[in-house]
């Protein structure tokens, strides 16, 4: 074949299909979360902040805008300055996310960002450092959400996380709780969703936050090799929770779901009306 490869294009009949990601950190890539997104016809653009990337000024001409997690501070230094050069920019463009009802999905610093771009406040976890695989419990409001109302009532998580949301922003609505740390999955406005969990890992990349957190985990009684173990087990368990939704939220970036959906409507593209399972992983 002569020439360039093709493009995937930036449309589709007419309809935006780009996706803006932010990665804050270069140990949690989009890795599945992104497999995901692409096999439901949308195009990713990725800018890797941590490597000096330029954030667009809004979301114009993208149908979606996923932002990803890292180790900084949602709240910042003591003297208010930013835990990352960046973060202003990205919270204003979380602001416009929700302002403009652009579908978004924060995950872990992620979504800590999206509460604290919004009103809602981070602060260090009080129950100390919540690591590896678990189950969150999904509350009642998640059955009118067009994303949570198709999620599992107790999914399998992947957490990994020092910080915790305390308060979430006003109006906000509350989608998934844990034992100890409450606000689990949120939305705020009409399309925009933030996870404290994680749902983009694969089993190596969470193998590299264990090489790389290991006086950590020795100092909180953890054994390395059955973290990651743990985390392996039950990686089918995760696609099968949330690749559903990500294929949900991929229909609603491309207009092809309402945010006025609920739980009876089925999961789209699915042949016959009814409810695709989870592609490969």
């Amino acid at each position: 074949m002569c020439g360039p490869p093709a493009r995937a294009p930036d449309s589709l009949d007419g309809v935006d299909t780009r996706v803006l990601v932010v990665e804050n950190d270069p140990t949690d890539d989009i890795r599945r979360l992104g497999d995901w997104l692409t096999a439901s016809g949308l195009e990713l653009d990725v800018r890797r902040c941590h490597a000096g990337d330029a954030l667009p000024p809004d979301l114009t001409g993208y149908a979606a805008f996923v932002v990803l997690g890292g180790e900084q501070a949602a709240y910042g230094a003591a003297d208010g300055e930013p835990d990352a050069p960046w973060f202003p920019e990205l919270e204003s463009l979380l602001r416009k996310a929700v302002r403009h009802a652009v579908p978004t999905l924060a995950i872990c610093l992620g979504g800590q960002l999206l509460a604290t771009a919004n009103g809602g406040r981070v602060e260090r976890g009080t129950a100390g450092p919540e690591i590896g695989p678990g189950l969150v419990g999904r509350r009642d409001a998640a059955e009118n959400d067009p994303l949570f109302a198709h999620v599992p009532l107790m999914p399998d998580v992947l957490q990994w996380h020092s910080d915790e949301i305390v308060a979430l922003p006003n109006k906000a609505v509350l989608l998934a709780a844990g034992s100890r740390y409450a606000n689990q999955a949120f939305r705020v406005g009409t399309a925009a969703w933030g996870t404290q969990f994680h749902i983009e890992c694969d089993t190596a990349m969470v193998a590299g936050w264990v090489e790389g957190s290991r006086d950590l985990l020795a100092e909180l009684g953890y054994d390395p090799q059955v973290l990651v173990d743990r985390v392996d087990a039950t990686m089918d368990d995760l696609a099968e929770a949330w690749q559903p939704m990500v294929t949900r939220f991929a229909a609603l970036a491309k207009g092809q779901l309402s945010t006025e959906s609920r739980r009876e409507l089925p999961l789209l593209g699915s042949p016959g009306g009814q409810p695709s399972g989870p592609g490969g992983c």
